[in-house]
């Protein structure tokens, strides 16, 4: 499932962006600043960013050039929603890397059909190459991951699973779908599997394990912030 931040100090808008998302079945974290928006990139990647470009503590327009300078959110796909509606400012948001755009006042199927159309175009179609969560760092087109900066072998499935939790960091998967993603919704076998395979990928992961957390009766999530 696509993960999308918000990034807008309007509550109205904010609110009206994330119902309107959810309801299409994304997960969606809401931030006011541009200052929590870079400290969230820090523990997790997004699908896509919709990204004021008038912000408290910002501007949209500097945020996104410095997505695009950085080669960890170089190709994090951004939509930026604008108040201005002269045609340089739009050309301005295209040029600094913004991939689209889109006005206030906005409709909400015109909002959703610019995210599915773009996470087609990116591929959630661009599956990011690295994925970063505290001293976690999973290696895409290497298919390697490394805690602590050490090297981990996982076997396929360990792989699966924590790119998984990873993708899906703060959010709590049931057990139903993480068995149904990883192991197929033919799988025949016991629950307990998963349960074995979690204690072994902690294991695996060191200090880091300690970032996969259990939620009794219902799933597991991957911690942004480990305990101390």
């Amino acid at each position: 499932m696509s993960l999308i931040y918000i990034v807008e100090d309007d509550k109205n808008i904010s609110e009206i962006e994330s119902f309107s998302l959810k309801n299409s079945g994304y997960d969606v974290l809401v931030y006011e600043t541009a200052d929590e928006f870079r400290h969230a990139l820090k523990e997790c990647l997004p699908s896509l960013v919709l990204l004021d470009i008038m912000l408290p503590d910002a501007s949209g327009l500097d945020v996104v050039a410095e997505l695009r300078e950085n080669p960890v959110t170089k190709n994090v796909p951004v939509i930026l929603v604008t108040a201005k509606t002269t045609e340089i400012d739009k050309v301005r948001g295209l040029d600094v890397g913004a991939d689209d755009y889109i006005t206030k006042p906005f409709g909400v199927m015109e909002l959703i059909s610019r995210v599915k159309a773009l996470l087609r175009r990116s591929g959630e179609s661009r599956e990011e190459k690295n994925i970063r969560i505290g001293g976690i760092v999973l290696d895409t087109e290497r298919h390697a991951v490394y805690a602590d900066e050490c090297l981990c072998e996982l076997t396929h499935k360990e792989y699966e699973l924590l790119k998984m939790l990873m993708q899906r960091a703060g959010i709590v998967t049931s057990r139903e779908e993480i068995l149904n993603h990883v192991w197929g919704t033919d799988f025949q076998g016991e629950s307990r599997t998963l349960d074995m395979h979690i204690k072994t990928l902690r294991q695996k992961l060191g200090s880091a394990g300690g970032m996969i957390k259990t939620v009794r009766n219902v799933g597991y999530f991957l911690d942004n912030v480990m305990e101390q």
